[in-house]
């Protein structure tokens, strides 16, 4: 029999390609809680602004996209394996997000202040009634600074640029491994010196260096951890 826990929000903040996401949405599927992929809803705000011909690089016509967000609305669904998708306007825009072109934009459209303050207030309407897994870069510092659990996750660069590597050449990206490494080394210095809500370790958040650890020693590290603190 399942064991019995309170209803608390759980939060998964780190570096990008270390496996935040995959570990969330199976503590989440584990406790029947709602997974909310933050990550996903700011690259579906940057692929708007790229298919708008909104960003160039690092410039983005800031005046068209703060006038263009009301025009966006992000939704979570799940395909026929029960995999979660996301929606922007109604179209399924799970492949596109996870393009190495979205990628390289991301952390410039994250750092946009206006964005940021619309996806953090609808972040945390969707954790009012507690039972959530979030991840993301800022959750238990700005969105959730109060989460019941805080984790933050990390690994080294090269292992994090070889899971992304593997992870874009199964789906039949056409990338090059130094590519994928130059991209999160940038992507990690641009969340962390960020001026609006950068990427840090919360100071009663626990770490998780999964360098060297499987999927299953995680999942079995968090779940142990969840259930020593929090069951009824």
């Amino acid at each position: 029999m399942q064991k019995q826990i309170k209803n608390i929000i759980i939060a998964f903040d780190g570096h990008s390609s270390c496996g935040k996401s995959t570990l969330a949405k199976q503590v989440a599927k584990e406790l029947n809680y709602t997974y909310i992929d933050t990550g996903a809803m700011y690259r579906a705000v940057t692929y708007w602004a790229i298919s708008n011909n909104l960003i160039n690089g690092k410039d983005i016509a800031l005046a068209d996209l703060k006038s263009s967000l009301s025009n966006i609305e992000i939704t979570f669904g799940k395909d026929e394996q029960g995999k979660q998708i996301t929606f922007l306007n109604g179209e399924n825009i799970e492949k596109q997000i996870r393009s190495l072109e979205v990628s390289n934009s991301v952390s410039y459209i994250s750092e946009v202040d206006f964005v940021r303050e619309k996806l953090v207030a609808l972040q945390q309407a969707m954790g009012k009634n507690k039972r959530i897994v979030m991840d993301g870069r800022d959750i238990g510092t700005v969105v959730f600074p109060n989460a019941d659990l805080k984790i933050f996750m990390t690994a080294s660069v090269d292992v994090r640029a070889q899971r992304r590597y593997k992870e874009l050449i199964e789906k039949g990206e056409k990338v090059s491994f130094d590519e994928v490494k130059e991209n999160i080394e940038q992507r990690d210095f641009i969340d962390q010196n960020r001026e609006i809500s950068p990427l840090k370790k919360a100071d009663d958040a626990i770490i998780l260096d999964n360098s060297n650890l499987s999927r299953e020693e995680q999942f079995k590290w968090i779940m142990d951890l969840i259930y020593e603190k929090f069951s009824i």
